[in-house]
């Protein structure tokens, strides 16, 4: 489960001129995409290097994964446009920058709705310009692409997806209007022809990595795999990304120590085979191995899926931050001290706790359906693992310095209701950031019991409300945690105005997020619900928030610190029991009532506020560029990252592993 940065940029100290500059690499719109630091990679040695060059390929070999997922035109949508921007010769000069604008906010989003609102967005160019584009290429440097012909029956076909606001308008409809399913109401690729009533009575064997689909009135799964080279379990969905990527591993698992050559080698079965089984093996293998050179690579996340079930590709390769691997470790050591405090009844609170696997990371690429936003980041997923082998806690530290230097300081002035909130926001948002995240994903994610009579994980019992639920679980770990006088005993923290830091960020959390929701009264994303559910739960039951209003301004403001944190404790102990008991009907009443609906007028203001204020309301990465030097016997003799500062270049890199066409001159 994830921690993604969306309100503690409010806290991030402006900048030196010069290095600001060297972050933001070009602004999109709304969109900012930053360059992420890979410092650590000249600490590794020559086997690290090469492991991670593998490693990297691999990633890029499962990204265009995810936009199938996402949508069932995004494949098709994205190989039109690419086409156009790698071969721009011919294009109407008024045209072309109208359309590598949409696709550079298209990659950012890996397709063309918002990755945070789920909503669809629409280019500044219309369909006639687009085919007269398209036209152009394939008779200057695009010829054997496809006839012109064929072209129009593409865009014919892809008219509606990419032009029409009302046709499959969000990846995920949680609370759709007009009380349509929420599986047909979403646009993404995992169901077709399923409605929620249909699985009533059906049981998945894959339910992380197969597409539902309903034939002649009869459900079966369409399995995620490769296929096994003796041909016993047969290729199936995504088969040619994953064959590719088992030949990366392949090579990556030759120069891996032997526990993490273990866990490599589950992975290339179970992508062969798509069997839960094999995945479970992986998890078990990984989550026991901690090498400075780490990665994640599979179908994990499951906030994609309206009902909570289906995972969503995605990878990264990660290098040991040492220097922040300090507050990781000392977090991770008091797991069970921190589970013995929680505010839940005894019979929810684990024993024996496994410390969780706790480290600082900088990323070398990050790939499919993971965000720059994500600073924090607890794996595996299951359960059954947390419970027998423990978990990882990542933070991701590259990304967070990357973040906090492009946003600078000016939101936190905006919003902070006196100059003593703006003060401890500035003075100690960077610790209160850093802190958050370890508790979150250390703490928050891995604690709890649940009752002996679930037969089935919390998500199988708690459906399209369970994401929300853990997300919120998490948050309220570290608020409920932040005043314990031990962190301040272990050096984690340097005072009490850090937990204030803490505090102050949360409350305004579901105010600023507003910037992101442009269009609707909803929101359906799992971490800007658990946010609004907390605020909104706090206000409502302890006072301890207040809404207030100066010349025509809204804030949201901690008015009693102690009456939060009450609030906090009761809020977490009631999500606590709700997972433990599996019960449905509980978190459902809670999160319609505190987390979905916001006033639009509030989210006008608030996009107003940031509008005059010039910065991103998005934030897309461009990774460091791991390259490698191969003698003709196949040995890799130097492995070097480089920053290519360029968000076409290194898309049409990643796209050009499958059609090196697309490899600009």
């Amino acid at each position: 489960m994830r921690f993604v940065l969306t309100v503690f940029l409010l806290c991030g100290l402006a900048p030196a001129a010069d290095k600001g500059a060297s972050v933001l690499v070009e602004r999109v719109g709304d969109t900012g995409f930053i360059q992420l630091p890979a410092d650590s990679f000249q600490t590794l040695t020559a086997r690290e290097k090469e492991l991670s060059w593998w490693l990297s390929e691999a990633s890029i070999a499962i990204d265009p994964i995810i936009y199938d997922q996402l949508s069932r035109f995004g494949l098709r949508q994205k190989a039109l446009l690419e086409m156009i921007v790698a071969h721009p010769e011919g294009v109407d000069p008024a045209v072309l920058p109208k359309i590598v604008f949409f696709t550079k906010l298209f990659w950012a989003n890996r397709g063309n709705h918002n990755d945070l609102t789920a909503q669809k967005f629409l280019p500044d160019f219309t369909y006639e310009e687009l085919r007269a584009a398209g036209i152009a290429v394939l008779r200057h440097r695009a010829k054997g692409t496809m006839t012109e012909d064929q072209l129009l029956d593409e865009l014919g076909a892809l008219r509606a997806s990419l032009f029409d606001p009302a046709f499959e308008p969000m990846i995920t409809a949680k609370s759709p209007s007009g009380g349509l399913d929420i599986l047909r109401a979403s646009a993404n690729n995992y169901y077709d022809g399923v409605s929620l009533a249909d699985l009533n009575g059906f049981t998945e064997h894959y339910p992380l990595n197969s597409r539902l689909v309903k034939e002649n009135g009869v459900l079966h799964e369409e399995v995620y795999r490769a296929g096994t080279p003796d041909g016993g379990v047969p290729p199936g969905v995504y088969a040619q990304y994953l064959k590719r990527a088992d030949e990366y591993l392949a090579q990556a698992q030759k120069v891996a120590e032997p526990a993490q050559a273990k866990a490599i080698g589950d992975l290339i079965r179970y992508y062969q085979t798509g069997d839960p089984k094999d995945w479970l093996q992986f998890d078990a293998d990984w989550v026991r191995d901690n090498p400075t050179v780490d990665f994640a690579n599979g179908f994990i996340e499951i906030y994609r899926d309206a009902r909570g079930a289906k995972g969503t590709s995605q990878s990264f390769v990660s290098i040991t931050d040492q220097r922040v691997n300090a507050l990781m470790k000392k977090v991770a050591a008091n797991a069970q001290y921190f589970e013995n405090k929680a505010p839940w009844l005894d019979k929810y609170k684990k024993q024996g706790v496994h410390p969780p696997m706790a480290k600082a990371v900088e990323t070398l690429i990050e790939t499919g359906d993971f965000d720059v936003t994500t600073i924090g980041d607890n794996l595996p997923n299951e359960n059954e693992i947390h419970e027998k082998y423990g978990s990882k806690s990542f933070l991701f530290t590259g990304s967070t310095r990357a973040l906090t230097h492009a946003a600078g300081d000016a939101g936190a002035r905006e919003f902070s209701w006196n100059e003593e909130e703006f003060r401890i926001l500035k003075d100690h948002g960077d610790e209160a950031e850093d802190l958050m995240t370890a508790l979150h994903e250390i703490i928050g994610h891995g604690s709890g019991k649940l009752d002996p009579k679930l037969t089935h994980e919390p998500a199988f019992y708690l459906k399209e409300y369970f994401s929300t639920l853990e997300e919120a679980r998490a948050d309220l770990m570290a608020l409920w945690n932040a005043w314990d006088p031990r962190l301040k005993e272990m050096g984690l923290i340097s005072g009490s105005d850090v937990a204030k830091a803490m505090y102050y960020a949360a409350a305004v959390a579901p105010l600023v997020q507003l910037r992101r929701d442009p269009k609707g009264d909803t929101l359906e994303e799992d971490h800007e619900r658990d946010r609004q559910l907390i605020v909104e739960y706090i206000m409502d039951k302890t006072g301890g928030i207040s809404k207030k209003v100066r010349d025509g301004k809204t804030y949201y403001y901690v008015d009693d610190f102690p009456k939060m944190r009450t609030g906090v404790g009761m809020l977490l102990a009631e999500l606590m029991r709700i997972k433990a008991e599996g019960d449905y009907e509980a978190i459902k009443a809670l999160v319609d009532r505190y987390a979905v609906h916001f006033d639009p007028a509030l989210r006008d203001q608030v996009v107003e506020r940031y509008g005059k204020l010039n910065l991103p309301s998005y934030w897309a990465g461009i990774n460091p560029e791991v390259d490698a030097e191969v003698a003709r016997d196949g040995a890799v003799t130097n492995v070097r990252v480089t920053y290519p500062r360029s968000v076409v270049h290194q898309y049409l890199r990643y796209s050009a592993m499958y059609d090196p066409r697309l490899i600009r001159p």
